[in-house]
């Protein structure tokens, strides 16, 4: 497209990419995906003649509309786009994209700001799930300067809670899939769930991982990653995701006891390298792994007491806190956590 694409850049939470309105891209599939690769330079490791930043965390894409559901305002298609593959998928939800999303939709006019605080009601269409972000909005705009920070993002942002309800089995069915709080695949103990992400969580010491690696030595670890990915193959027919060969779910994600006075420690694959913190969504599924009873992750968890539970989920480089709301028979009802977000640039992106 010779004449550009209307797009916003916006850092949400830990992630990056460009936000589109819906109507702004073109009508056809293939011939989204078409342009989307041209935008970020796929495939090539990278990306030097698009906009992405050679890294899944930072080749992402936020569709936004205008939503005809009651009770929605928005509504939000994440697609990810793979850095040194040709392909465009729509098969996972991304939570810190979600954090954009609203400040968005503000800035388009999709929503009127209300005050001081404006709740923008999305509705994810990967998934069919709503969530509700809280953006700050004095005199009527959109704000993105503030104290609240997060890990993973230098500096303080504007707070942007996210509220997510009824996101269990959002793209496998059910909570757990299997019915099981554990299921042996390869020799390891593997908790297959899906609370807002697919995952597939079990002992980093069963991989033989202390769970404590950073990032760049999981990477280079060949064999881990091998037997990771075997898991995961075999994990995503039994998940209701069929063959995952070429899928971006699920997410597999290796526990540990909490290091730093957490509720767990996380090591995140996305699924095929490692995560740089934890995909928001993902660390909802994981704390809600912790408190399935025998679970790999309730092994090694520290839960606090009470139907409000505040699990803090460590990661490579800090920790992101969710906090779960239990119902009248002990299952997870809401979640909620604190992201922020940043407007880069507004513009003509061209493919």
């Amino acid at each position: 497209m010779s004449d550009g694409v209307r797009c916003m850049w916006m850092r949400g939470g830990t992630s990056k990419g460009g936000f589109f309105l819906a109507d702004d891209l073109p009508a056809d599939t293939a011939a989204r995906d078409a342009l989307l690769l041209r935008v970020m330079g796929s495939p090539d490791p990278r990306q030097i003649d698009g906009m992405g930043g050679a890294d899944p965390l930072t080749s992402k894409v936020a569709v936004v509309s205008k939503s005809d559901r009651e009770g929605v305002d928005i509504d939000y298609l994440f697609l990810q786009v793979f850095v040194d593959q040709p392909i465009v998928t729509d098969a996972q939800n991304c939570g810190n994209m979600l954090a954009g999303v609203g400040p968005f939709a503000i800035e388009r006019g999709l929503v009127a700001a209300k005050g001081d605080e404006t709740r923008v009601a999305i509705f994810m269409v990967n998934t069919g799930q709503i969530a509700v972000a809280t953006v700050q909005t004095p005199g009527g705009v959109p704000t993105y300067d503030g104290t609240a920070r997060i890990d993973g993002v230098p500096g303080g942002a504007a707070p942007i809670p996210l509220e997510f309800r009824e996101t269990a089995g959002s793209s496998c069915g059910a909570l757990l899939p299997t019915g099981n709080a554990a299921d042996m695949i390869d020799g390891v103990a593997c908790t297959l769930i899906d609370n807002g992400m697919p995952c597939v969580v079990f002992k980093a010491a069963d991989v033989g991982a202390t769970g404590y690696e950073d990032r760049d030595t999981l990477d280079a670890a060949t064999d881990l990653k091998a037997w990771i990915e075997a898991i995961r193959l075999k994990a995503g027919p039994l998940m209701n995701l069929g063959d995952v060969t070429e899928k971006s779910v699920p997410k597999m994600m290796l526990v540990a006891a909490p290091a730093h006075g957490g509720a767990v420690t996380v090591r995140s694959f996305i699924p095929h390298r490692a995560h740089a913190t934890i995909g928001v969504l993902g660390a909802v599924s994981v704390a809600t792994a912790c408190l399935v009873p025998g679970s790999p992750a309730a092994e090694v968890a520290s839960i606090p007491e009470g139907v409000r539970k505040t699990l803090s989920v460590e990661h490579p480089t800090g920790e992101m806190s969710c906090v779960l709301e239990l119902d009248g028979q002990g299952q997870v009802a809401t979640a909620a956590l604190l992201r922020t977000a940043r407007k880069l640039m507004d513009g003509t992106v061209f493919a």
